[in-house]
């Protein structure tokens, strides 16, 4: 598998016979798959923060001293808005390297941010995913009285994302809590019964977009801060497609 492979998935540009050999790949070889997690979390930091600009191609003036030469005389204010170009690309090269710099640093603190938070949303996962006549206490068919309430408990807006392109339905969902206060969780559910949960919670330290992962025996999940929320998604799946359910979420959430 080249790196080149890999980032074509990463890209959406793969050949679509050719994504499983790299889920397969991914799956075997966890390094990769944590750098591409963090190079997936790298990107959507910039689209926020660049947007269109990233799909922008390369400023004519910019491929000129790549180009097969030629004798090109530049007047001073044409040389100027060269330089002024090759700028603005520097800077957004210095931009993109603090942006990984921060991905690379941990969560600290006693908020939603600790390892307190995703070992909740583990614990929580396993307690409710087993129950078959009492899995939530609010029905998907409440879902607006369920995200009303949850809302109001929490302090925030909340959204259920809609995640059956994933095959996942909404069951529903039901209020906790714990030591840092309310919490909520909801529940989806696959054709085969297979059950995946999203833990949230207020979080008072900033937005980390960055997804950051744990496992507990069977049990993984993605966890990320974002619009003044904790969130995590817990499943007992393998870390690929729970990763692409994650980043399902994090879209959902922000489009």
């Amino acid at each position: 598998m080249t790196e080149a492979d890999l980032h074509a998935w990463l890209d959406g540009e793969l050949p679509e016979d050719r994504r499983d050999d790299v889920e397969r790949h991914l799956a075997d070889n966890p390094d990769d798959a944590r750098r591409f997690d963090r190079y997936r979390a790298q990107r959507a930091v910039l689209g926020k923060s660049f947007g269109a600009l990233l799909d922008r191609p390369v400023p004519d003036a910019l491929l000129r001293p790549f180009a097969p030469a030629t004798v090109t005389v530049l007047r001073p204010k044409r040389r100027m808005a060269v330089w002024a170009l090759a700028l603005a690309a520097s800077l957004l090269v210095f931009l993109a390297g603090g942006a990984a710099g921060w991905l690379a640093h941990g969560w600290t603190g006693n908020g939603a941010g600790s390892s307190a938070f995703v070992a909740d949303a583990v614990a929580a996962h396993r307690v409710f995913v087993v129950e078959v006549r009492h899995p939530v206490e609010v029905g998907a068919d409440q879902e607006a009285h369920l995200v009303g309430w949850l809302s109001k408990r929490l302090g925030k807006p909340l959204r259920a994302p809609r995640l059956a392109s994933r095959g996942y339905d909404l069951v529903g969902g039901r209020l906790l809590s714990d030591a840092q206060g309310p919490a909520a969780q909801l529940m989806y559910q696959d054709a085969a019964g297979r059950r995946i949960t999203l833990y949230v919670r207020p979080s008072t330290n900033g937005s980390d977009t960055s997804f950051r992962f744990a496992q507990d025996g069977n049990v993984q999940a993605f966890y990320w801060r974002d619009n003044g929320l904790a969130w995590a998604v817990t499943g007992d799946l393998d870390r690929v497609t729970l990763s692409n359910i994650a980043e399902e979420v994090y879209g959902a959430l922000n489009s």
